[in-house]
């Protein structure tokens, strides 16, 4: 892309080509296998440069009917998108009647865009061995043993 100012805007996106496009930019997860809705950032010219996916929370705890969870953000390494696209899902998720939207990151991801966006630290969590046990056996992810942040969507009355 050339030096001039990439200016982005949200656009729909379909939940298969959300995952597509997942697959081929995300640094080191798969695809999540589903979405309760997906958004889009394209450039002034109309090229898709960023997805995120939004679905059912990971940790049954948190899957209450009134919590949604970004599961994946994924960019082409356009500046600002995260940033946009955590504001959208989180005005989207409200707009659906939601009340609480969270999401992770893996250690050694400064969480910038979620702070520019509005979310908040609400928890550490530490490194887990895995998923897989004897009556549930697992395939590995790639991500296991990394410690991760929990954040949490903000309305503007609680920043």
């Amino acid at each position: 892309m050339s030096t001039e100012e990439t200016r982005l805007h949200l656009v729909p996106v379909r939940q298969k080509d959300a995952k597509a496009f997942v697959a081929e930019w995300h640094r080191h997860h798969k695809p999540p296998l589903g979405a309760v809705f997906t958004v889009g950032a394209a450039d002034q010219h109309g090229v898709l440069r960023a997805v995120a996916i939004v679905g059912r929370p990971v940790a049954r705890h948190f899957d209450d009917g009134q919590t949604l969870e970004v599961t994946r953000t994924a960019t082409d390494g356009v500046r600002n998108a995260n940033s946009l696209l955590y504001g959208a899902a989180w005005r989207a998720a409200k707009a659906l009647g939601y009340t609480r939207l969270i999401t992770y990151t893996q250690k050694g991801e400064t969480g910038a865009s979620l702070r520019a966006a509005g979310w908040a630290v609400i928890a550490q969590r530490r490194p887990r061995p895995g998923w897989s046990c004897a009556s549930r056996p697992r395939e590995t992810q790639g991500t296991e043993n990394v410690a991760r942040t929990l954040w949490e969507a903000q309305s503007a009355d609680e920043t």
